[in-house]
């Protein structure tokens, strides 16, 4: 199973208001963008940033993010599985309505795991934010930004605005898949990487684990009798019904 952990950072719209506070957008002078991304694959260690000015396209239109839209459309391509936080809602839809505007065909399906669903889901956190969740759990934290004016030196081109949105673009992969892996070993429902990998089938089916599973008596699901596993490595659950160990689920 090829797990692909991604996030966004996007340039704002450009509009014309009448106002400062609560008004109507009077017109869209430029739509937003990809201004880059982050990404890490769960099978290795390094996390890797890719942004408008890695292109040479950058020096003609900084803000024509079809290089960009591209190296993430071939990693969606490569991947198994994806993991975001808030990704069904925001990194997701984000990143397949950059693919279409720039023509590109669908790539192959994944499956999705946004870890804001398996917070919300499965644990009753006061914020299911990134950055409170990995303060709750004692985890790496995320980067500060400043705030806009971070976003507006990208937009001017400032190399110390890139290098700061870099850093903190590829720490929110690297909180990412701390928090997934926390919370992972206590949630169901993920995808099975024992039906993409080619290994035995007595391992952990969670994609962010994998470790050795030890029988742990047995467990009623629907109406049948599972024997039941745990988790050498994770700590975690799982099962299979008793007349197919072959399905660790």
């Amino acid at each position: 199973m090829k797990t692909l952990l991604y996030d966004l950072e996007t340039a704002p719209n450009l509009a014309r208001t009448w106002g400062r506070w609560d008004q109507n957008v009077v017109d869209i002078e430029q739509d937003w963008h990809l201004l880059c991304f982050a990404y890490k694959w769960a099978h290795l260690k390094e996390a890797h940033t890719v942004g408008l000015p890695d292109f040479p396209l950058y020096q003609k239109d900084p803000t024509n993010d079809r290089e960009v839209v591209k190296a993430l459309w071939a990693l969606f391509d490569e991947a198994d599985v994806t993991v975001a936080h808030n990704g069904d809602s925001f990194d997701y839809k984000k990143a397949r309505a950059r693919f279409l505007v720039h023509g590109l065909p669908p790539h192959k399906p994944v499956r999705t795991i946004d870890t804001k669903k398996l917070a919300k889901r499965f644990f009753g956190f006061d914020s299911n934010k990134l950055d409170e969740l990995a303060r709750q759990l004692g985890l790496s934290r995320k980067a500060q930004t400043g705030g806009y004016e971070l976003w507006r030196g990208c937009l001017q081109g400032d190399p110390k605005a890139w290098k700061t949105m870099r850093g903190y673009n590829r720490q929110d992969v690297i909180v990412l898949e701390e928090v997934w892996r926390t919370l992972s070993a206590w949630t169901e429902g993920q995808p099975n990487r024992n039906l993409y990998d080619d290994v035995p089938r007595l391992t952990c089916p969670r994609p962010s684990c994998g470790g050795a599973l030890s029988k742990n008596g047995s467990r009623i699901w629907g109406m049948k009798k599972h024997q039941q596993y745990k988790c050498t490595k994770c700590g975690g659950y799982a099962r299979s019904p008793m007349d197919d160990h072959s399905l660790i689920r």
